[in-house]
């Protein structure tokens, strides 16, 4: 048997922040982080939404402490807000962050400041977060932030000249770029946490092909007749449900084993499907120069600094 949620030490006193915690993966490690005693600040975009998934959790864990946090990833004054939220509920000190939250593949759009949708949402948003909750992070004993890739990173590539794909757009294309974007933000962030000697740590995870809602969005303007319903039996026959889909994270947050920088995914075939080991990612995911480069630009785009050293 490989790992489970029965492996999940006893996180009791231990606090931390999930986003899109309202479905699919970041519903199931929010349940699962309730369950083993943490206290759950679930993130979400729509507040009804949210609100549900909470009870959701509160019935699988009565015991335990849940609260529901605004996140709007796709606004950066939404992100200062939940940030300016999260710091005063936690008395400035956050064990867990799961930078979670996502979209797939959807057509070309923009979110409020004007980013790709894509990259804003899953990169830029997760971004500001972070580092505005950075020093209740840096408070606790040993906090980690996971943050969730995917498969597609390995054929997305930074196009430095064309980040928000204003001159060419491809729905894929986007998504990949900014899972590798998420796995070069992990690589950098470890970097300076172990520069400033932080007792804090930064990972990464995929899910595999897990059935979630985040597929739905691929087929969103899709012009092929019956793509959507072609998508719910491909997931039916092929993908591992969301609460195994979640694996990879929940580990990446608790075991105590992981190390930083490490990046864990299912163990089966083409890392489809199955129990959570260390995997491993593409060559451009280790570039150096593209790790840095894009958390320069990411300062520029959020206005977000982050007080730790650069690593020499």
């Amino acid at each position: 048997m490989g790992w489970s949620e029965r492996d999940i030490p006893d996180l009791s006193g231990r606090t931390a922040l999930v986003t899109g915690a309202n479905s699919g993966l970041g519903l199931h490690v929010s349940r699962a982080l309730a369950q083993h005693g943490a206290r759950v600040l679930m993130g979400a975009r729509d507040r009804s939404r949210g609100e549900a998934a909470v009870a959701r959790v509160r019935g699988a864990a009565p015991l335990a402490t849940v609260e529901l946090v605004d996140v709007d990833l796709g606004s950066l004054a939404a992100v200062r807000a939940a940030a300016e939220d999260v710091r005063s509920r936690t008395d400035d000190r956050l064990d867990l962050l799961f930078a979670n939250a996502g979209v797939m593949a959807v057509p070309r759009r923009e979110t409020s400041d004007g980013f790709e949708l894509q990259l804003g949402t899953n990169h830029l948003g997760h971004f500001a977060l972070v580092g505005q909750v950075l020093p209740a992070l840096l408070a606790a004993p040993a906090a980690r932030v996971v943050s969730t890739s995917s498969q597609a990173h390995r054929s997305g590539r930074m196009d430095f000249d064309d980040l928000m794909g204003e001159r060419s757009y491809s729905r894929f294309g986007a998504y990949g770029q900014s899972k590798l974007a998420n796995l070069l933000f992990t690589a950098e962030l470890q970097r300076r946490l172990a520069a400033s000697r932080a007792r804090a740590t930064a990972v990464a995870g995929h899910p595999g092909w897990s059935a979630t809602n985040l597929q739905a969005g691929a087929t969103s303007g899709v012009r092929v007749p019956g793509a959507r319903v072609v998508m719910g039996l491909a997931n039916r026959l092929f993908a591992q449900s969301d609460a195994a889909g979640a694996l990879p994270l929940l580990r990446a947050g608790t075991d105590p084993a992981v190390d930083g920088g490490d990046y864990l995914g299912p163990d089966g075939r083409g890392e489809m499907r199955g129990a959570p080991v260390r995997v491993g990612r593409s060559d451009r995911a280790e570039s150096v120069a593209d790790a840095q480069r894009l958390w320069a630009e990411s300062e520029r785009l959020t206005g977000v600094v982050y007080e730790l050293p650069v690593p020499a």
